[in-house]
């Protein structure tokens, strides 16, 4: 092999047999994947690590094109998916592969027809010769409630259930406060303090306080729950909780980073509980500065678990029943409505991004079956909860970065130049307005660009293209910014129950306030941040990716009893075989260009549009369109619309 023209990488599979090879070191192809076309494949398969030859320049910003030569690591040694019996034969529908894999009768296992399996790789497939597999366990029965998350979870390698070791260290915790534990901590339980939370959460990891000062300013606490106190460094929890790095919600199911009798336990901020927390105590101006704090280990008690709703019922509507009810606490959750709008406003005066992207809620039956998808709810009492949150946050790391002590901070970097040229480049075609520099973008400037287009019909897929422009958050022991919120200093500190870094954080501030940073410890501190960042990193876009594919999953179950059904949309993308339509309940189809009947259509792909040979019709990205359901694959999580007729909405 003469190594510049041999590259080497991981390959993502699609189920029609191309794919793409992702480098290990993008540098040497200027950040582009290498296209892989089927008959190149070499029998290689979704995820495997790949030698691959580069045969296309691929000149400009399109994608190069290659042809693997070597198969150098296998990427997993079962398979878990759907079992099928076609004729006698057996074959496994994957649940993250692209193709079917051939189970001989001998090797059932027991399985029948349509149930969810795992499988043992035996033979890896050769040019024309199919992958083989031998039935080692079943996930779920055929139609067994929630057996197709479970299964989905199975293939990312993850289990809901802790190690017997973790287990029994979680049940030998005290279920209550005890005399010991309060060595230390200032006394807050006489204060007025409340979470605010969905109404299905459990894990109350967060509470608020607010105060109006003689002088006019506000006094703001934000009290985390300590749960460094009660899981010990290197400990059986804290191993589990390090390798799960961020518990997971997948709809009605969670897949917890701690044992629930801490999550939902001894940790969780119960109303009218002792607990013990962390506090961050921040007096505000009235421009939204916070001109001094403090942090320090408390004890609380709250007062009300509130809902979102509730709260944002009294606030929005004045719902007389609900402020007769909560009277004694109606005067505070005015105030944080006050303070969350002046933080509000500083931030965005700073340029911090705030992006709108309807976010899916899924309500699924006792059988687990999706009956509704609707727009998640984001009202006044959510960002006040979010407003506060980031204030905490952005005050801990500038804190903490000062003291120059170990420390985790979560870091988001500028986009690139050439992405946000090609938002530009969209942005025209949809007249819009930008002014930044590509080259040393602000997040003002970006900000701008979501209030122009707020209330114009464009506002919707402006906001998707430019979350797609972004680069990927992550954790480093590094202070280098957080270009989407406009702060120089960040951290993730307000959730220690379900994210790994705010549990190693609060570990760090507790030493630092007890003094115990000493020069050795600082050694070891940076050593144990470095694993954490990297390894949460990891997790959270593993988590991301499972939710994700939870979330495909159940909407295409849901679409799939909706054939025929129209719908307004809007054209969300475009690929040179079709676009991408989003409903107004943010489910997103395929229409095909080879069912769009009345012309030829020709890709212009710089413009985002499909253009018509002989009648010059225009398909181009952010237009309304108006579709039918057409057909679905449940397997491959595949949702395809046509176009439709909007005199008649009803199925035909």
């Amino acid at each position: 092999m003469k190594k510049e023209k041999y590259l080497k990488g991981v390959l993502t599979k699609h189920r029609k047999g191309f794919g793409f090879v992702i480098p290990d070191n993008r540098e040497e192809t200027g950040g582009r994947d290498i296209y892989i076309s089927s008959a190149d494949m070499k029998s290689a398969m979704d995820k495997d690590r790949v030698a691959v030859r580069v045969t296309g320049s691929g000149d400009g910003s399109i994608n190069m094109e290659g042809r693997i030569e070597k198969i150098l690591e296998r990427a997993n040694s079962e398979v878990v998916g759907t079992f099928i019996i076609r004729a006698g034969r057996g074959c496994i529908i994957p649940e993250r592969g692209t193709e079917e894999i051939v189970v001989a009768k001998r090797d059932f296992g027991g399985a029948g027809s349509g149930d969810k399996v795992v499988a043992d790789m035996i033979k890896w497939p050769v040019k024309d010769r199919p992958a083989e597999a031998r039935v080692k366990e079943i996930v779920s029965r055929k139609g067994e409630a929630g057996g197709d998350i479970r299964a989905l979870i199975r293939s990312f390698n993850l289990c809901e259930a802790f190690p017997g070791k973790v287990s029994a260290e979680a049940s030998s915790i005290s279920e209550t406060v005890e005399g010991r534990d309060l060595d230390d901590r200032i006394d807050l339980r006489e204060k007025s303090i409340i979470t605010i939370d969905g109404a299905d959460a459990k894990d109350l990891d967060d509470a608020v306080s607010v105060e109006r000062l003689p002088g006019g300013n506000y006094l703001l606490g934000v009290h985390i729950a300590d749960v460094s106190h009660y899981v010990k460094e290197g400990a059986p929890i804290d191993k589990e909780a390090l390798k799960r790095g961020t518990s997971i919600y997948l709809i009605d199911w969670v897949i917890p980073m701690l044992p629930r009798e801490l999550s939902n336990g001894i940790c969780s901020l119960t109303p009218g509980h002792d607990r013990l927390a962390l506090s961050v105590s921040m007096e505000i101006d009235e421009r939204g500065e916070v001109v001094s704090h403090d942090i320090f280990k408390s004890i609380i008690r709250s007062k009300e678990r509130m809902i979102y709703t509730d709260v944002s019922d009294m606030l929005e509507k004045e719902d007389k029943t609900l402020i007769k009810r909560y009277s004694h606490i109606y005067h505070e959750l005015m105030l944080m409505q006050e303070l969350a709008e002046i933080l509000r406003d500083r931030r965005q005066g700073r340029g911090s991004l705030d992006f709108d992207i309807d976010e899916a809620s899924i309500t699924l039956n006792d059988a687990g079956i999706p009956i509704s998808v609707e727009v998640s709810e984001r009202r006044t009492a959510n960002r006040i909860i979010e407003e506060f949150m980031l204030v905490a946050n952005e005050t801990v790391a500038t804190h903490f970065f000062h003291l120059e002590v170990p420390f985790i901070y979560r870091i988001h970097e500028k986009p690139s130049p050439e992405k946000i040229e090609e938002f530009k480049h969209l942005l025209q075609n949809l007249g819009v307005a930008f002014k930044g520099n590509p080259e040393h973008i602000h997040p003002k400037s970006l900000n701008d660009v979501l209030n122009e287009v707020k209330s114009t019909g464009k506002e919707r897929i402006v906001n998707t293209v430019m979350l797609r422009s972004m680069k990927k958050a992550f954790y480093s022991v590094e202070c280098l910014g957080h270009f989407g919120l406009g702060m120089k200093y960040y951290c993730h500190f307000t959730a220690p129950i379900r994210r790994y870094p705010d549990l190693l954080i609060h570990r760090i501030i507790k030493e630092t306030l007890d003094g115990d940073v000493y020069k050795g410890r600082i050694k070891t501190l940076k050593q144990k941040a470095m694993e954490a960042a990297d390894q949460s990193s990891l997790t959270e876009r593993r988590a991301e990716e499972l939710e994700r594919e939870a979330e495909k999953l159940k909407k295409a179950e849901y679409m799939s009893c909706r054939i025929g059904e129209k719908s307004p949309g809007i054209i969300s993308g475009m690929a040179s075989f079709g676009f991408f339509v989003a409903l107004e309940n943010t489910i997103e189809g395929l229409v095909r260009i080879d069912t769009l009947y009345d012309d030829y259509y020709v890709y212009e792909e710089e413009a985002y549009r499909f253009i018509g040979s002989n009648g010059r019709k225009v398909y181009a990205l952010g237009d309304p369109v108006f579709i039918a359901v057409d057909s679905v694959n449940r397997a491959a999580r595949e949702i395809n619309f046509i176009l439709s007729d909007p005199d008649s909405k009803k199925k035909e």
